[in-house]
This record gives C-alpha cells, structure tokens and sequence, in this order.
C-alpha cells in the first residue's frame, strides 16, 4: 500500500524586504488558501534596500504574479534598463556596454558574433562591437519603447529589465500578499526552537512573548542567517579572495535632468560606483575593499562625485561575498541575503531571490520533507551561485589597469579552474562555453570578454570558410535599420512619463 503525506499546512516567514515579501506574495499565490502563510518583521530593524537595478528575469516573475507592468513601474518609482555601462574597468578612460538582447541580427547559420570577429581581427571592422548593440543604440540616445515581437525585425534583438525603488517594491508586494491571505506579525525574533530529536525548527520566539510555530520556515533575514545559520548551522563559504569588496555606501541624491535608461558602474581605485536613475531620485552607492580604502575616504569619494544633491545621509552595508554551504537544511530554506551575498556589479540580487523562491515552488515539500528535495534545491541553487561568481570574477580579473592596490591584486589573482576554462576557450578560438542553465549568456560574456580587452587569438573556424557571404553589406544593413529605428522612438523620459508616471514624485 502506499504511503500519503498530507499537504503542509502552515509555513513561517522570517524577515521581510524584497526578500520576504516576494516570498509571500510567490508563495500565496501558489498554494493559495490551502496554507497559512505567516511573515514576521520588525521594523525596528529595517531592511537593507536601496535602489534596485535589475535583470530581465524579473518580469516574469511579476507576470507570473499577474501584476501589470505600468502598476508596476509607477507604484515603485522605476524606470526601465537596457544594460549596464561600464567605465574605467578596462583601464582608465574607456567604457564599454554589456546589453540586454543580443549583438546585431543573426543572417546565417554562423551567429552573427563570428563575423563580427573575423572582420575585426582583420582589421576591416574598427570600433566596438557595441556600435551592433541595439539597447546600447537605444540607451546611449536616452531613447525608450518595448521590444517587437516579429523577429526579422531589428526592433526585437533587445530585451529589458527595470531600476526601481526596493522599498517601495517591498511595499506593493506586501498589499499583494497579505491581499491573498498572508499574515504579518510585528516583532523582533529573539529565539528558534529545535526538536530535540530531530533538529528541525519547531517554532520561533518575538521579543513580546509570542511563540509563532509552523511545519516549514523560510529565513529571509539578512545577512545574519537567524535560522539557517544561528539555529541550524548550515555554514558558509567565503568567496572573498575573488571577490574582495566587502562594503557598500548608498548615498540617494536629487533627479538631474532625464533619466537615463540604463545603469552605470564606474570603476574606483578600491572598487566602484553605481548609478541607478529612478523617477523621484538617483541611486548610488560606492562598493569597496576596506583593506585598500577606509570608510571616511570612500564616502567622501562617492559624495564628491555625485550629479545632485544628498537626499539622505549616506549609510554602510557590510558584507562577506559567497553562499550558504546549504540553503536548505530541515524543514527549513534560505531566500535572499541569508542565503548568500553576490556584490551587485551585475543586478543579481533580486534574482537570486526570484529563482530561490520558483525553485522552492517546484520542489515544494509535503509533510514527509523529504532529504532529496532539499539536496535537488542545494545542487541547483549551488551551481547558479557559482556560475554568477565566475561572471563577476572575469570584471575583476581581465583589467589592464595597475593604478592601485586592489586592481593590481586582482589582475594577478588566480581563479577558478570553471573560469579559466571558458577563458582559455576564447582566448584560443573565439568560442564560448555555457553550461545548461546558465543566467548570463553568450551576449554577456561576449560583452565583459570584448569590452575588457579579452580578445581571441582568432575567429571561429567556420566563419573563416565562409568568404562567400556578402558581410560588409548586411553589416551595413544592420547599422543603417538601428539607425532608422532610434530616430523613430520616444525618450525613455517621455515614455515613462506618458504611461507609468510615478505618484511619489
């Protein structure tokens, strides 16, 4: 006879921010009134929020919630994103645009990239190849619509994500969650309850005496990790030999003139700046090594720079980059910031925590809380933290700059053998090596490769035997139908203004 085990009936909460309130409002819409969702905040304790740049992914999973992107987009103050500029990162003076869509337009079976490079390393295209970006056409005219969905067209080789204010975020999803049934309890957890037997979390304890119990917790509590670090010991692994910043400075300051529809990332000597552009303000902030620059030195740094007037004192994050040994662990998983920290040079955050949770949905426990869902949620979630960190290493590593301490440290660092591998694959052939499931694709690190000087000894062979295809012209085409298409677009301001006009101006 087979065995059933009934359905989780409660589930708890631990921290709210992006993290938690995603959580809710993901989770209630999924298991809808068969479950009791509690989520326990203080707000004595806050959140780290700041201005969010972030990723395409993130529409879907708003889409998946049924929330409709000019809602979206007006009740958090954003703006829209075509990619990041990087500056300074090759070395001093330079820039270069990684894009969110693809490079050019595909007119044979040999992609587009091949071409590109053949004719570059023959001299006979100058320039970068962000000249056959259309987002970086788009962005650098400050010019904004949504993508086409007839592919011949050039208008659908982009894609798009959003900057946005991530308290506000936060607050629109908790009218979301608690909307389909989500409880909110106010207070500070002070202690968690183990089985004595089996270790799992039984219950947790407010500072006001309450005793909140549930069959399964998700820890959304910060760096600190209260449950699956505190409670349950789950570990961590530092990634800071690679990745050695170890602060950040926010710093909001006034909206000058037009946003711009993209993020900026300016290299300093002991790190770098973003600049996120949102419809009320302007985010920054200064990510930094403490062992190459001291606090007062860096936030005088990223003040001095800024293009408006401080709205708010400028305030420290602290953090180790790398991830939870386990994520999962009992009856127990990890979503957000207790789960791990990847520094926010290529707008990760929120989406780890988007596929945290769609990965704890598709493998969603019953009463039994089967060990295998756990180790399937720790293998997949451990090989997405991995693949990021090399992505990330490879702006650190391929620098040509020897101006100071840190980029000389990370020129000269050795990295990992999963890196070394796809570089050595470019360097040698001009080839790019993805594992399924990887986030970041070819145009990402065809981005990051070319725009730091990574340059391959020479072209893929195939398009070194195709000398019949009339390149020139369809490059030409190319160039001639971005053009064409930039002209016809409206502002990115305009656009924002005429559908999605934020009400916290």
């Amino acid at each position: 006879m087979t065995k059933s085990f009934a359905p989780i009936k409660s589930i708890v909460i631990v921290g709210g921010g992006s993290a938690g309130w995603m959580t809710a409002a993901a989770l209630s819409d999924s298991v809808g009134d068969s479950c009791n969702i509690t989520l326990v905040e203080s707000e004595v304790i806050g959140t780290v929020g700041v201005g969010e740049a972030t990723i395409p992914p993130i529409r879907h999973f708003n889409h998946r919630l049924g929330i409709a992107e000019d809602t979206f987009v007006r009740e958090t103050s954003g703006s829209y994103k075509l990619g990041i500029q990087f500056v300074d990162w090759t070395r001093l003076g330079h820039s270069y645009f990684h894009p969110f869509g693809q490079h050019g337009a595909e007119f044979d079976h040999v992609p587009f990239y091949h071409y590109w490079m053949r004719e570059h390393l023959a001299g006979r295209v100058t320039g970068s190849i962000d000249a056959f970006s259309m987002a970086w056409a788009m962005a650098s005219a400050g010019k904004f619509t949504h993508p086409v969905q007839d592919r011949r067209l050039i208008q659908s080789t982009f894609d798009y994500a959003y900057h946005f204010d991530a308290g506000l975020y936060a607050q629109f999803l908790r009218r979301f969650a608690e909307e389909r049934g989500v409880r909110r309890v106010e207070g500070r957890v002070t202690d968690v309850k183990l089985h004595p037997e089996s270790g799992v979390i039984e219950s947790v304890a407010l500072e006001d005496g309450q005793s909140i119990d549930a069959e399964f917790f998700v820890d959304c509590s910060g760096f600190r990790g209260l449950l699956i670090e505190d409670a349950l010991k789950a570990g961590y692994e530092n990634w800071q030999h690679w990745l050695p910043c170890d602060r950040a400075i926010a710093a909001p300051c006034e909206k000058t003139g037009d946003m711009l529809p993209y993020t900026r990332s300016t290299a300093k000597s002991a790190g770098w700046q973003w600049r996120i552009p949102l419809q009320h303000r302007t985010g920054n902030g200064y990510v930094h090594c403490s062992s190459f620059v001291d606090e007062g030195e860096a936030t005088e740094a990223l003040v001095s720079s800024l293009d408006g007037t401080l709205v708010a004192e400028p305030r420290t994050l602290r953090f180790v980059t790398g991830r939870r040994r386990s994520f999962w662990k009992k009856n127990c998983v990890a979503i957000g910031l207790s789960a791990g920290f990847m520094e926010p040079l290529e707008s990760t955050s929120l989406h780890l925590i988007q596929y945290g949770i769609l990965r704890l949905i598709a493998l969603f426990p019953d009463s039994e809380m089967s060990p295998l869902l756990a180790d399937e949620y720790n293998a997949q979630t451990t090989a997405e933290y991995e693949r990021i960190r090399d992505f990330l290493i490879l702006h650190y590593n391929a620098t040509e700059r020897d101006d100071s301490e840190l980029w000389r440290y990370c020129a000269n660092m050795e990295i990992p053998d999963s890196l070394r591998y796809k570089i050595d694959h470019f360097r040698n052939y001009g080839l790019l090596i993805a594992r399924e499931g990887e986030l970041f694709n070819n145009p990402s690190w065809i981005a990051v490769y070319l725009g730091q000087n990574v340059t391959p000894r020479r072209a893929p062979a195939l398009a070194e035997m195709r000398n019949a295809m009339p390149v020139s012209d369809r490059f030409k085409a190319i160039s001639t139908a971005m053009r064409n298409a930039v002209a016809a677009m409206p502002s990115h301001e305009a656009f924002v203004q005429e559908h999605c006009r934020s009400t916290h101006q």
